[in-house]
């Protein structure tokens, strides 16, 4: 825990896209492949991921629901970019990579790292593969996008506290609902037998309530940066015993995968544009496989319309979580998945 600390904190310093689980991932990873003899923090997995889940189910609001009839166009179009992006890049990972069908599946699936790390595994996926694919992906596109927009604006990605508050911020009644939403959504979630329930009960427990009006409050950002670092440096304690090339690998392919999902990006961001009438660089952003805090952070230093980015961006995890499970087992639940990584 203290080399996941380490490497977040020099994270967060240079800026980079999901410091405090990144950096702590990035970290044990390195450590995890040198050899050094580290064990993850197993016990503490259960609870993290049922925060990030009540954090996830907070960025909806009652306003995002009234405004998103405007905005039916794009978020049907989010629709067929998931479809169009996953299976634009689940044969590159079958075919080129040599994926199993589970880990192939949801290491395609333009879905957050956490998300698909917990429902590709829970599916019987290698999660290892997973995470080290959407890191990849997430590193590559929050580094891009910025870059390729700076040609017309200056853009600053050092602000972060826009997408948290103070632990003196949340009042008590609202710590009383959000530790609700987790206690009480995940077992509802898993007696309903859905799948990854650790994470899509409390996020739809937390949606509700904030859809409905009976809270606006959102986890402190020292919780969701403890709950990063806490699943950074379990995942990177995961690759103790995993040959370095078949990471490298694993990270290759992750960039190759990131090439097809931002053509995909492009093209439905020119479609939404011309059909829609939205503007590209909010298209774009709405769209771009990246982190929902760095997205929104770029289109809130472009002048673009922030709740518009941030809601598309919710929308795509709650379709991806939703429905990428119940696709995957309709069509594709045939084969055994592969168990192991070679090891060094």
């Amino acid at each position: 825990m203290g080399l996941g600390a380490c490497g977040g904190f020099v994270a967060n310093w240079l800026t980079l896209p999901l410091p405090w689980m990144l950096g702590a991932m990035i970290t044990c990873t390195a450590a995890s492949i040198i050899g050094l003899p580290i064990q993850g923090p197993m016990p503490l997995r259960q609870p993290m991921i049922m925060v990030l889940g009540v954090m996830l189910g907070a960025g909806f609001s009652p306003d995002m629901a009234d405004r998103a009839g405007e905005w039916l166009i794009s978020l049907a179009f989010l629709a067929a970019f998931v479809g169009v992006a996953g299976l634009s890049a689940y044969p590159f990972f079958r075919k080129i990579g040599g994926y199993d069908r589970p880990t192939a599946y949801f290491s395609a699936m333009p879905g957050g790292l956490n998300e698909m790390m917990i429902v590709g595994g829970a599916m019987g996926g290698d999660d290892r593969r997973i995470v080290l694919t959407h890191a990849s992906r997430i590193l590559l596109t929050v580094l891009i996008v910025p870059v390729v927009f700076r040609f017309v604006s200056d853009i600053d990605m050092t602000d972060r506290s826009r997408f948290g508050v103070a632990l003196s911020a949340v009042a008590w009644q609202d710590y009383l609902i959000l530790g609700a939403c987790g206690l009480v959504g995940y077992p509802i979630a898993k007696v309903l037998r859905i799948p990854a329930p650790m994470l899509v009960g409390p996020m739809l427990a937390s949606a509700s309530l904030h859809l409905a009006g009976m809270t606006a409050a959102t986890p402190p950002l020292l919780i969701v940066n403890c709950a990063q670092w806490i699943m950074g440096t379990i995942i990177g304690c995961r690759f103790v015993g995993v040959a370095r090339s078949e990471v490298f690998r694993t990270i290759a392919l992750g960039m190759g995968s990131t090439v097809i999902i931002l053509t995909a990006t492009v093209f439905f961001a020119l479609l939404v544009y011309e059909v829609g009438g939205v503007p590209f660089q909010s298209a774009v952003l709405a769209y771009s496989p990246g982190g929902l805090a760095e997205m929104s952070l770029v289109a809130l230093a472009l002048g673009v319309d922030v709740a518009f980015v941030a809601t598309h961006h919710i929308v795509r995890i709650v379709y991806v979580v939703v429905a990428a499970p119940i696709i995957y087992k309709m069509f594709l639940h045939k084969e055994p998945p592969e168990t192991d990584l070679p090891t060094q």
